[in-house]
């Protein structure tokens, strides 16, 4: 089954660490974080982009550019939600390119077939706040308890990994950062990043709520993260 894409960016210096990677949008998405960046990408029948983006056109450049890439980020929207996904990433291993996987860990068990069929080299998960907090603000519904599998399932992978929170309030707090650095023992990195207030899924929900996080708050959330994991950064 094809992916259903809906971007492509051809070159990229930061979206895969030490790699120089081409970028593949998903859409559709099954979480509604408020903060998104990427609206036309999560609520795609109302908004999307006009010409959503042919897999055979991603491949055939990749093929040909090869050469001067090292891998592929798939992100989204929510990748996992995507049943062509182990074959498109096949595809893309196949052309000697590795595969980063941006997801929200709403699949676990998707993600974990990814990782034993060797179809992923490198994993990011955004980890919203406590997962018990997850409904209504995030999604409307789901066990808190796959968004844990999915966290353990990553530090388990043996794989380079990273987790990322943006720091929105009141949807991360301290305590919050209390639980996920629990969860997090053993990780890799930990990314905490300001939100920047520009293009996002629901704009009417920052007129009732702070917008910055003040650095002093992102500096609180990295000492707490900072024992359980081997570097947590700001970005």
């Amino acid at each position: 089954m094809a992916m259903n894409l809906g971007g492509f960016e051809k070159y990229s210096f930061i979206d895969y660490p030490g790699c120089i990677s081409s970028v593949v949008f998903t859409m559709g998405c099954n979480f509604h974080c408020p903060y998104c960046h990427n609206p036309e990408l999560v609520r795609p029948a109302g908004n999307g982009p006009a010409s959503p983006v042919s897999e055979d056109d991603i491949l055939s450049f990749l093929e040909k550019r090869r050469k001067y890439l090292d891998g592929v980020v798939i992100t989204g929207g929510e990748p996992l939600l995507h049943s062509g996904l182990p074959e498109f990433s096949r595809k893309i291993k196949a052309l000697g390119l590795l595969v980063k996987i941006d997801t929200n860990g709403s699949n676990p068990d998707i993600l974990a077939d990814l990782i034993h069929s060797g179809l992923v080299d490198y994993l990011a998960m955004d980890i919203k706040t406590d997962p018990d907090r997850y409904v209504p603000l995030i999604t409307d519904g789901i066990d808190p308890g796959r968004i844990r599998k999915s966290i353990a399932t990553v530090i388990g992978s043996g794989l380079p990994h990273e987790f990322r929170t943006t720091c929105v309030q009141p949807i991360v707090d301290e305590a919050a950062m209390h639980v996920i650095a629990g969860l997090v023992q053993g990780a890799s990195l930990y990314a905490l990043q300001a939100f920047r207030n520009e293009k996002v899924l629901d704009p009417d929900f920052f007129k009732q709520h702070p917008v910055q996080m003040p650095v002093a708050g992102l500096e609180a959330f990295k000492s707490i993260l900072d024992p359980s994991v081997k570097q947590c950064i700001i970005r």
